[in-house]
């Protein structure tokens, strides 16, 4: 019964975040936690890196999400795992070499008003798991983990357009199937 309130939580989110898109201004839940990677700057090098840091930490944070049923386990898990995503970002940058400095902090961070297609993402203090990459000036990537869904990134060639990526269908596999 747990599983399948998590599933239709995350329907009625997906449906509400879609009705939000109507009004122009997207919502993210308050009980929910972003996953942000900022880059050094918006060279293509640069930008290019902080792709594959996003690559390597979402590999890995979806790993160890994969069983998770509730925002206290996630956040449990996040914090003990908190020096291996360092050390995840620490390895890739090394085979890059790449030798700008970079911080990972998970708690509450700052994210600026976003504005894509028309649609205001607010500004504010949201708990997150960031990595920023050399000064941190250059276009981030962000997502949600919890409740599963994420925003990727806009396209080099086409800044204002962004697409949803939605986990319902590993929720459902996640939750029906076991």
């Amino acid at each position: 019964m747990k599983k399948i309130i998590v599933l239709l939580c995350s329907i009625l989110i997906f449906s509400y975040m879609i009705k939000s898109n109507d009004s122009k201004e997207v919502v993210i839940p308050d009980e929910a936690i972003r996953f942000r990677v900022v880059a050094a700057s918006n060279t293509i090098y640069d930008q290019n890196v902080k792709i594959q840091v996003r690559n390597e930490v979402q590999n890995r944070i979806l790993e160890l999400l994969k069983n998770v049923e509730s925002i206290n386990d996630i956040r449990r898990i996040i914090n003990e795992h908190k020096e291996e995503l360092s050390k995840v970002v620490n390895n890739k940058l090394k085979n890059i070499g790449y030798d700008k400095k970079y911080t990972v902090n998970y708690g509450y961070n700052y994210f600026p008003k976003k504005k894509y297609k028309g649609i205001t993402y607010k500004e504010g203090n949201y708990e997150s798991l960031v990595i920023t990459l050399g000064e941190g000036k250059g276009e981030n990537f962000w997502c949600v983990l919890f409740p599963p869904l994420c925003l990727i990134e806009a396209n080099d060639n086409n800044k204002e357009d962004v697409e949803y990526k939605f986990f319902v269908k590993e929720i459902i596999d996640k939750y029906l199937k076991k």
